[in-house]
């Protein structure tokens, strides 16, 4: 069984990191940095993400770090729905909303499912959050 030793591990997290760099491509256009609300709200959330992913990791307990991944998920959900913004005052063409929304959906299930395991591991000891393969977390 592979463990994450940090968060860093976590293919969520790595995930959410690449989303981040996206979004801060997209607001520094043209028709975009003039949105100073949007562009604030946007990174926050998108940041959101893969900090409250670390903060989760380093909280020592899985009941925390289910926790944080749901504030995670939440801010992923924020996201997409600001993704729409994004697209309806064409920010963003059709197709680099369909990809960041696959992505950002992707990122979403990604912690689902790393909740889901914690939720079962709760009542098991251990010093490492451990999963049964990175690459579906």
């Amino acid at each position: 069984m592979a463990k994450f030793t940090s968060f860093e591990d976590i293919h969520a997290w790595q995930k959410s990191r690449k989303l981040i760099r996206e979004i801060r491509y997209i607001c520094k256009r043209e028709n975009v940095c003039r949105d100073f609300a949007f562009i604030d709200q946007i990174t926050k959330a998108s940041r959101s993400i893969s900090y409250n992913i670390a903060e989760g990791f380093e909280s020592g307990s899985n009941k925390e770090f289910a926790r944080f991944l749901r504030y995670s998920r939440r801010s992923a959900a924020e996201v997409r729905a600001q993704l729409y913004d994004a697209l309806d005052e064409e920010y963003i063409s059709k197709q680099e909303f369909l990809d960041l929304k696959l992505q950002i959906t992707e990122i979403g299930k990604m912690l689902t499912r790393l909740i889901q395991y914690l939720h079962n591991q709760t009542k098991k000891p251990s010093n490492y959050h451990t999963i049964s393969t990175i690459e579906t977390i």
